[in-house]
């Protein structure tokens, strides 16, 4: 019996940037955003959600409400598939709908942000409401 098939597919650029529906931030660009968060007023942070996870903050939210730091990049909603997050200027070469149905099958947990570098999927199931409370607990996890 032969292994399972791994999922394979490639991206292309979007001609133009759609509306952003979270901000994902990789890295040390992950710790900026959390810095920048911090520093944000209880008041500009209602409405927004973040998960984390070693490598990798997600804030969903309003996309005039999302924060900006340098490097950070964006998602957006998925139109043929509501469950799945994409990159805002990058789009899978592979049919949707297909792609869709064979990462659902995968992949219990959905929301699921679907990530072209590094090319990786992140389940958004567990986003909470970001407070202080929320940002002290990734840091913590962090250090």
């Amino acid at each position: 019996m032969s292994p399972p098939a791994l999922l394979s597919w490639g991206w292309k650029a979007l001609p133009e940037p759609t509306e952003p529906v979270a901000a994902v931030a990789w890295g040390e660009v992950a710790r900026d955003l959390h810095a920048r968060l911090a520093s944000m007023s209880a008041e500009r942070l209602r409405g927004l959600q973040a998960t984390a996870s070693r490598d990798v903050l997600i804030v969903s939210g309003e996309s005039s409400r999302l924060p900006w730091v340098a490097g950070v990049e964006y998602a957006r909603a998925c139109e043929q598939a509501p469950q799945l997050c994409l990159p805002s200027l990058w789009q899978p070469d592979a049919p949707m709908d297909l792609l869709a149905q064979a990462l659902l099958a995968k992949f219990a947990r959905q929301p699921l942000l679907v990530w072209h570098q590094p090319a990786t999927c992140v389940p958004l199931d567990r986003s909470l409401p970001v407070t202080a409370e929320l940002l002290a607990r990734i840091a913590a996890y962090w250090s």
